[in-house]
């Protein structure tokens, strides 16, 4: 038996329905391979996103911890932010961890892309582990944001993800794949 081959859809219109700062929101016209036209397809356009496995000289987690107001609580996460226009993911990742934690430095890698729903937003988190980081400065925060840096031992941050409190999925994925990679 075959398998069929997946085609692209043909977007036939779009229209923005809102653009704003932090919400960008297109409704689509498309039409299916097989000739079916879905006349409201909705997709959000975001900014790239960066996210860091940061890890200290001695092997500790930087994180933060900060209020999630669509979850309604504080939560532990990655260091994490957007990627400005013309920017390279890569410095984004350096210049959001020392903005919002005071560390620097080390040894970096690209360890991931992933989507948080490539079914209806447009972007991609990079997931960078940052191996050998020290505090080189304090935080460098947005007037908008509160955050506290969260030092976490191997043990801690993985307890943290055996009893499920790592509630971001774009956080939890790299996370996931760094301890089945380095157990």
């Amino acid at each position: 038996m075959d398998t069929p081959k997946i085609q692209k859809w043909d977007t036939l219109e779009s229209e923005y329905i809102i653009r704003r700062p932090w919400l960008v929101a297109r409704r689509d016209k498309v039409k299916l391979p097989s000739g079916i036209i879905h006349p409201e397809y909705y997709v959000l356009e975001y900014p790239d996103w960066v996210n860091i496995i940061a890890i200290t000289e001695d092997g500790r987690f930087v994180m933060v911890e900060q209020y999630r107001h669509g979850w309604g609580d504080v939560l532990t996460e990655l260091c994490a932010g957007c990627v400005e226009e013309g920017e390279d993911p890569l410095d984004a990742a350096k210049r959001e961890l020392a903005e919002e934690t005071g560390y620097t430095g080390g040894e970096w890698e690209l360890f991931m892309e992933i989507s948080g729903n490539p079914s209806t937003t447009s972007n991609v988190t990079h997931c960078y582990i940052a191996r050998g980081v020290v505090p080189t400065q304090g935080q460098h925060l947005d007037r908008t944001e509160d955050i506290a840096v969260k030092i976490l031992t191997r043990e801690e941050l993985y307890d943290m993800l055996m009893r499920d409190e790592m509630k971001q999925a774009l956080m939890a994925t790299p996370l996931w794949k760094y301890f089945a990679l380095n157990l």
